[in-house]
């Protein structure tokens, strides 16, 4: 599984793949963090097509153009506000990966680019999501040939040593 699953710290926004999601807001109508970066860096048009879906629910995903990034799509899913754990926040977060990823399949995408959803203004912990993270996007890949590669782009060294270390646990409990 390892060799389908890659964490890097970096840019999301630069990244060059078939999709990169959006840890948007449930308006899609961008914000602040990786949110407000994609709409930045994607354009006004961007904004436009998002206009179009009149919101999101939270664990829901939705997939439009990427515009003037290097991805052919981007996937927009509202991650759940962290509110102590006992609001279904954990399946929700289950659910964002489960339908981003849903999404990337059905418009054919080999490589999916994931950043750390819900893990910022929203203040999910780190270590719990990236242990749902990796647990939903192994379990899909593993029945699934689309996508073929998923890389969780990691904002600062912190989030990426987590989801480094999630991903080794997971792999040595497989």
């Amino acid at each position: 599984m390892q060799t389908r699953i890659a964490i890097m710290e970096g840019d999301i926004t630069q990244v060059a793949a078939d999709a990169i999601v959006n840890a948007a807001n449930t308006s899609l109508l961008g914000g602040g963090g990786v949110d407000g970066a994609i709409h930045r860096a994607a354009g006004p048009q961007l904004l436009d097509e998002c206009r179009k879906f009149g919101g999101c629910p939270t664990g829901e995903a939705r997939i439009t153009g990427g515009y003037r990034l290097p991805a052919c799509y981007v996937i927009h899913t509202p991650g759940p506000i962290w509110r102590g754990g006992g609001q279904d926040e954990d399946a929700l977060l289950a659910r964002c990966y489960q339908n981003c990823l849903a999404l990337a399949a059905a418009h054919g995408c080999r490589t999916v680019a994931f950043p750390s959803i819900s893990t910022g203004v929203y203040h999910f912990p780190l270590d719990r999501a990236a242990a749902i993270a990796i647990r939903e996007i192994a379990g899909f890949l593993a029945g699934h040939t689309l996508p073929e590669r998923v890389t969780m782009v990691c904002f600062d060294p912190r989030s990426a040593r987590a989801y480094r270390a999630a991903l080794a646990a997971y792999s040595a409990g497989a």
